[in-house]
């Protein structure tokens, strides 16, 4: 195991033709050091999940919030697919990525979880310390007053405000379903939204869409989660985005090593200390594997006591 010190951005690139000792190299930074997770959409293809970035990946024109404020009709056409998409996620299980993760943080080797991804997946697995930058699908919010509810309830009021239509779309063939839990379907004209049960307002899924900022509060608690962390582990994500780029940047600039696991380039590789071109899911089961015997309590000043 190299001595921190030696560990200097750039220093290291894969593949070199020996995953085995890069993995045995990877247990030993990440048992040296309180690390951050930071995880994107190549985190949960393994889980069924499509990515739009990663080698092999349809192209994808996803809805942007310019269009979705812009028109009743492209509201309409968003709920419609979602209705059939949102439940292809929930459906959806971690692999042994997120277990691995999940198992890291209980060894104590992880201090916690920032994600790009809006699947719910590290929850699931049992991460115990996860920041949404991005939202959940699992949530639905008011624009008008603010009200929050489940995806499950509007699913209810959207079933009965659109009877039959989930089983008139299905038994036109398989259905595709996007990244962010919308579904590929071109037919949406007949499809009835719902107002907010609150105010009658206009419904928003609670996720970041693409042309919209992450919340300032959101981010001041990603930095605070970096600025705590001894080095930042990213998983799955090419760092096209600045909302996750700048976490890297910043951990660099504080003099924190940046490990990166991902199939492919990222925006962030100059960075890297450690650059793996690899598979999370095969990757980290077997960085922990490698973890030292005597880890199994939590990073030193640390709560886990629930989501933050």
């Amino acid at each position: 195991m190299r001595s921190r010190a030696a560990w200097t951005p750039g220093e290291l690139t894969e593949p070199d033709g020996n995953p085995a000792a890069r993995i045995v190299e990877l247990a030993g930074f990440l048992s040296g050091r309180r690390t951050l997770a930071l995880t994107g959409a190549g985190m949960s293809t393994p889980s069924g999940i499509p990515d739009y970035r990663s080698p092999g990946s349809a192209p994808r024109t996803p809805m942007t919030i310019q269009q979705f404020l812009s028109s009743p009709d492209f509201r309409r056409h968003y709920w419609a697919r979602n209705h059939l998409g949102w439940r292809h996620m929930d459906a959806s299980l971690p692999n042994p990525a997120h277990h691995a993760l999940a198992g890291l943080e209980h060894d104590g080797l992880l201090t916690g979880v920032l994600t790009q991804n809006v699947d719910m997946l590290h929850i699931k697995a049992g991460s115990r310390r996860v920041l949404d930058l991005h939202g959940s699908y699992g949530r639905v919010l008011c624009l008008d007053c603010g009200h929050r509810l489940s995806r499950q309830l509007l699913d209810e009021a959207l079933e009965a405000a659109n009877p039959g239509f989930r089983e008139r779309v299905s038994g036109r063939g398989a259905i595709e379903v996007a990244p962010d839990a919308d579904a590929v379907l071109a037919d949406t004209a007949s499809f009835v939204t719902v107002g907010c049960p609150a105010c009658g307002g206009t419904l928003k899924p609670d996720i970041v869409y693409f042309g919209e900022t992450v919340a300032a509060d959101v981010v001041a608690r990603a930095y605070a989660m970096v600025d705590d962390a001894d080095a930042v582990l990213v998983v799955g994500s090419s760092l096209t985005v600045m909302s996750g780029l700048r976490f890297v940047r910043h951990a660099v600039k504080h003099g924190k090593p940046v490990v990166i696991l991902n199939r492919g380039a990222t925006r962030g590789d100059e960075f890297a200390a450690v650059k793996i071109d690899g598979r999370c899911e095969q990757i980290l089961p077997a960085v922990r594997r490698q973890r030292p015997a005597s880890a199994g309590s939590p990073p030193a000043g640390r709560s886990h006591s629930g989501i933050v």
